[in-house]
């Protein structure tokens, strides 16, 4: 397995890290796959390409095609991937990139021939040290609050100065910024510009908002 860096093409610079791409993913849970095109224009526009459409419903591998196909600005990928099996699903709907809370050796090893970027859930230093054994530099750390938060990741920084980290996982848009201020941070996910009354409603002009305020967390 070689060096993994989670490369992802952006509309700027298609060699770009997918941490280096916004400071905040937007983690999507769609229940209606026609929201999926509407609810990506909106948070593009906001400034926050990289979309992680996560495998909790039966929606989403219909939403992660319709934002390929319909907003090509996007950077979508499939996240909570669970299974290899799931590893085909995201890539054949045209995901970008690849998320998973956890990792095993059978998943990894269906994340890294993918060809597609990835980023597996770490909770602990053992699995990071495993990961940049395995050599994997980039990561999600989740669940980011309740695995330690940010004293946990800075404490990391010193003795692990490879990895890097997207926490998720009780991320909003207060402690955000605590959170991309550490060295080794490079994004963060988290849901609080996608509230569940607005989705509901359709109302992507509020999105839109909350993404750019999102966006502009990091200046």
């Amino acid at each position: 397995m070689g060096a993994v860096t989670s490369t992802a093409p952006s509309p700027g610079s298609p060699d770009s890290s997918l941490l280096d791409l916004a400071p905040v993913i937007p983690v999507v849970v769609l229940h209606d796959a026609a929201d999926a095109v509407p609810l990506a224009r909106a948070l593009v526009a906001g400034g926050l390409p990289a979309i992680e459409v996560t495998f909790r419903t039966p929606a989403a591998a219909d939403a992660i095609r319709a934002i390929a196909e319909e907003v090509p600005e996007a950077v979508v990928g499939a996240g909570t991937v669970l299974t290899p099996e799931q590893v085909e699903t995201a890539v054949a709907a045209g995901s970008r990139f690849l998320v998973s809370p956890g990792w095993t050796d059978r998943l990894l090893g269906a994340l890294d021939a993918s060809g597609l970027p990835y980023l597996p859930g770490v909770s602990t230093t053992s699995e990071v040290v495993a990961l940049l054994e395995r050599g994997v530099a980039e990561m999600k750390f989740f669940p980011a609050e309740a695995a330690g938060g940010t004293a946990y990741l800075k404490a990391l920084a010193s003795p692990l100065p490879g990895a890097r980290f997207c926490p998720t996982g009780g991320v909003n848009a207060s402690n955000a910024p605590e959170y991309l201020a550490l060295p080794n941070v490079g994004c963060v996910g988290g849901t609080w510009m996608l509230p569940s009354d607005a989705l509901a409603a359709g109302d992507w002009g509020r999105v839109e908002s909350l993404a750019r305020e999102a966006a502009a967390l990091r200046g």
